[in-house]
C-alpha cells in the first residue's frame, strides 16, 4: 500500500469515526442519516483505494513513504496536546462536553502542520476548516451551547470534512494530490 493510499485510508477511518461518534447526540432520524451516509462514502472510498492500489501495483510503482520523522513528530504533538486537553477539561475546567471540540482544534492544527511538513497547500484550507470547527465548539461549550450543536459542529461537520477529503484525493489521478497522508 502506497503513502497516497494509507493516508487516504487514515483520513478516511477517522472522518468515519467522528461521524458514527458525535452523530448520536442529534436527533435519531437525523443521526441514522448522517451515519449511514458517512458510512456509504467510507466504503466508496475503500472500493476506490484498492482499485487504485490494484492498479499501482499492477504498475509496480514506488512505494515511497510521507510518514518519516517530521510526520511522527507532528503526531506525537497532536497527541500530548490532546491528552493534556482531555485531562484539564475533564478535570480542573469540568467541561467534559467541549471534548470533541478540543480534539477537532488539535486535529486542525495538525493537518496546518501536515501542510507544510508535505507542502501540500490543500492541508492549509482543511486544516484551518478543521480548527474553525473545533474553536466554534468550544465556544459553543462555553457559552452553554447544547451537546447537540457542540456534536454537529466540533464533530460530525469536522468528520464529513476528512471524509470528503479522502474520498476526492482516493479518486484523483494524481499521486501528488490533496489528502493522501494525513491522519487525524
Amino acid at each position: 500500500m502506497t503513502a497516497p493510499t494509507r493516508g487516504s485510508l487514515i483520513t478516511a477511518v477517522f472522518g468515519l469515526i467522528f461521524v458514527l461518534a458525535n452523530a448520536g447526540s442529534l436527533p435519531a432520524p437525523v443521526a441514522a442519516l448522517l451515519q449511514g451516509i458517512a458510512f456509504a462514502v467510507f466504503v466508496a472510498i475503500l472500493l476506490t483505494l484498492h482499485r487504485r492500489s490494484a492498479r499501482q501495483s499492477a504498475q509496480l510503482r514506488p512505494t515511497g513513504s510521507a510518514f518519516g520523522r517530521s510526520y511522527w513528530v507532528v503526531v506525537a504533538g497532536e497527541a500530548g496536546a490532546i491528552v493534556v486537553g482531555l485531562v484539564a477539561l475533564s478535570g480542573p475546567l469540568n467541561a467534559p462536553q467541549a471534548a470533541v471540540a478540543w480534539i477537532s482544534l488539535v486535529a486542525g492544527i495538525h493537518f496546518l502542520a501536515l501542510a507544510v511538513v508535505w507542502k501540500q497547500p490543500f492541508f492549509h484550507a482543511l486544516g484551518a476548516a478543521i480548527a474553525t470547527c473545533g474553536a466554534v465548539g468550544l465556544l459553543l461549550a462555553a457559552t452553554g451551547g447544547s451537546d447537540a450543536a457542540i456534536a454537529a459542529t466540533a464533530g460530525v461537520l469536522p468528520g464529513a470534512l476528512l471524509l470528503a477529503a479522502s474520498l476526492h484525493a482516493s479518486t484523483s489521478d494524481s499521486d501528488s494530490d490533496t489528502a493522501h497522508a494525513p491522519s487525524a
